[in-house]
């Protein structure tokens, strides 16, 4: 089912409550920033359209140039996000060329829940401490309240 559907009950996503407890919050460095979002943060509006999130980026005036990122929306959506993040700041050539795929997916056309359940089963770090410089900050991904609206037999995310 692509997320755009919705039966005639469900509710928009930014009026449930739960999709904005615990907001994603870390810092990213501004390069990474700029690959991810584009210059002048072209790419945010359809990234945020078609992942069905709202994300605020807060540039910082640090010696690296780190902007803070605060992500809303659906549970399943942050942890794709955080995924793509991390797979594009990733040294490993794979990782890194996964990543810029999944971007490019979002930034071109919504995410299905497919496209959700998918990135839940690729380990997120596995070793990579090339992030480590890339992203830091307490990353707060907490496991939702049951909702009539999440789909059966998906689990929750662990960081």
């Amino acid at each position: 089912m692509d997320m755009r559907t919705r039966t005639v009950t469900e509710k928009p996503w930014w009026t449930l409550p739960e999709n904005f407890d615990a907001p994603m919050v870390f810092h990213m460095e501004a390069d990474q920033e700029e690959l991810i979002f584009g210059h002048s943060d072209t790419y945010l509006p359809c990234i945020e359209m078609n992942s069905r999130t709202l994300i605020q980026l807060e540039s910082w005036f640090t010696a690296t140039g780190q902007t803070r990122v605060t992500v809303v929306g659906p549970h399943r959506a942050r942890q794709w996000l955080l995924h793509v993040f991390c797979c594009v700041g990733s040294q490993d050539p794979y990782r890194h060329a996964r990543g810029l795929e999944m971007l490019e997916r979002v930034r071109n056309q919504p995410l299905t829940n497919n496209d959700l359940v998918a990135s839940i089963s690729l380990p997120l770090y596995a070793g990579d401490l090339s992030l480590a410089p890339r992203i830091s900050g307490t990353i707060c991904l907490s496991i939702p309240q049951p909702s009539p609206y999440q789909v059966i037999g998906c689990s929750g995310f662990h960081l």
